[in-house]
């Protein structure tokens, strides 16, 4: 089968995975209203390519937070590689290390981030996130982290509680036994385990924005916070110091019914004015997707399901010509929008989304 777009390894992955995995990757909340929006969104954006623009040498680098990415496609953090591939997060930072590209590291690896780390020396790399209860647990993360040369924080704001998914609900999803949140090994020891493979209730819904600052005091990583969908959030974000904003619903996996995340885009776009850094995940499939991104104010997306695709198609291998397919399409999409370079990417390129 020649795999040639994104969709394709999504075809296999649902045909080839354990119904179980597949099941757990591809979940929304509730009725999953948001997941589809996320992708039908882009959709609804429609080009103004120009002509005659001299596009015989491409340039499709960018920079997140100073350091160089080949193209302005990253690696967003997903739990449980493991679920689609043996090696599991070890694979995705060798192929994001191979495609010159950033990835971010989950919480919720079923790799250690010294693994991470050793699989993949050199490589950029994000760690994400989520603040437990036990803060001393979340605190000796964001140090290793930071000790390992991962060179940003993340800390995912959308998940106090973890949304209804109706399809882990009826499977009765649990981590395999074999598969450990290699991260957390250790730190709650004695406690029960729920299907994610930590405690009931570990997480800490009490966090505020006042945990910037307490993160800030960890670490001298750059914080970017993910999960903003609204100008209050972030002008928020930027008046407690972060450096950069993923707009991100968690790809449909928390609040149902909220904003496709395109559509937030503009409104946090607008918000910050340039201050920080702002990206945004859910719903890229092709590399006119990323343009229309750029166009509307990311400096960069980042791909979660169809990082999870590629890894159940072949590993690291599998990975890698997914993010080739959309580096490739990208390319294409902008020389025949008119653009050769990315810093020629602007909102005059779209018509805006008609609701």
């Amino acid at each position: 089968m020649a795999m040639v777009c994104v969709s394709d390894f999504e075809a296999y992955a649902k045909k080839y995975l354990p119904k179980i995995a597949w099941d757990y990757f591809a979940a929304g909340a509730d009725d999953c209203t948001t997941r589809d929006e996320n992708i039908l969104a882009y959709k609804r954006i429609r080009f103004r390519p120009r002509m005659l623009r001299d596009v015989s040498v491409m340039d499709i680098r960018t920079k997140i937070l100073g350091s160089e990415i080949s193209f302005p496609v990253g690696i967003a953090p997903t739990g449980f590689h493991q679920l689609a591939w043996p090696d599991g997060e070890k694979s995705t930072a060798r192929a994001a290390r191979a495609m010159g590209t950033c990835y971010i590291a989950s919480t919720y690896s079923t790799c250690t981030l010294e693994e991470i780390s050793a699989a993949a020396p050199g490589g950029l790399r994000w760690f994400q996130l989520y603040i437990h209860r036990n803060r001393a647990v979340s605190q000796q993360l964001v140090q290793r982290a930071e000790a390992l040369g991962f060179q940003g924080l993340v800390l995912t704001a959308d998940l106090p509680y973890t949304g209804k998914r109706r399809d882990d609900v009826r499977n009765g999803f649990r981590l395999p036994p074999h598969m450990k949140l290699k991260n957390l090994e250790g730190a709650f020891e004695g406690d029960d385990c729920s299907e994610y493979g930590l405690p009931p209730n570990s997480l800490d819904p009490s966090v505020t924005w006042n945990d910037i600052y307490w993160l800030r005091s960890l670490t001298r990583l750059p914080i970017i916070i993910k999960g903003i969908l609204t100008r209050e959030d972030a002008e928020l974000a930027v008046k407690h110091g972060v450096q950069g904003i993923i707009v991100s619903n968690h790809g449909g996996r928390q609040l149902d019914e909220g904003p496709a995340t395109i559509d937030a885009l503009v409104e946090v776009v607008e918000a910050v004015q340039g201050r920080v850094e702002v990206y945004v995940d859910g719903g890229i499939r092709k590399g006119s997707d990323v343009l229309k991104a750029l166009a509307l104010g990311a400096k960069c997306v980042f791909i979660g399901r169809p990082a999870l695709w590629g890894l159940a198609y072949k590993g690291e291998e599998g990975l890698q010509n997914v993010l080739r397919i959309l580096q490739d399409e990208f390319r294409l999409s902008m020389a025949l929008a008119g653009c050769a370079s990315v810093s020629e990417i602007g909102p005059h390129l779209v018509q805006p989304s008609k609701l």
